[in-house]
């Protein structure tokens, strides 16, 4: 538990600190958003034709209203957590890269309902648009983090230890004993 803990911060310092510096803003967090903001536009213009791009920024086509991605908004936040959870909890690295791929996808897919449903949601209400911003969703992506770490954690495969309910195998004959 102890080495957990301390891997697990030591991970979250290292890459929350990676993250604010010039290079990983400018390598890793801005063309990142930006992409973001392009699948969230081309997904919106599915139903709504009159939306466009630029960079990290979504815009009505009048220009009434727009939302920007900024660092924050991104998920990587929620992914950075989700990453030194899993790489942090002792089990297989095999097991850990999946659990981190399947992980970013969740993540980023709750992301994006995020932002479209922003999208909308201000041009309807600022005073609805600030409450879900700053409060309710920021809350549902780091929540989804610790989700997708729960469920990773649920469908590790179980470590038999003799002495805690698992009956050792008998050396002998390779097969596990009877309980």
């Amino acid at each position: 538990m102890i080495r957990f803990f301390v891997v697990f911060v030591v991970l979250l310092v290292t890459l929350f600190s990676l993250r604010i510096t010039t290079f990983g803003n400018d390598y890793v967090t801005e063309p990142f958003t930006a992409i973001l903001a392009q699948v969230s536009g081309f997904i919106i213009k599915l139903w709504d034709r009159d939306v466009y791009t630029t960079g990290v920024e979504i815009w009505t086509a009048d220009r009434s209203f727009g939302v920007g991605i900024a660092p924050g908004c991104d998920g990587i936040e929620a992914v950075i957590i989700l990453i030194s959870a899993i790489v942090a909890f002792p089990s297989p690295w095999k097991h850990k890269v999946v659990g981190i791929a399947l992980g970013f996808i969740a993540i980023q897919s709750l992301n994006l309902v995020r932002i479209i449903s922003l999208f909308y949601m201000g041009q309807w209400s600022q005073t609805m648009f600030d409450w879900f911003h700053l409060y309710l969703w920021q809350a549902l992506i780091v929540l989804d983090a610790l989700a997708v770490w729960l469920v990773w954690l649920r469908y590790l495969p179980r470590r038999g230890r003799p002495g805690r309910g698992n009956p050792p195998s008998t050396p002998d004959s390779g097969i596990p004993a009877a309980a």
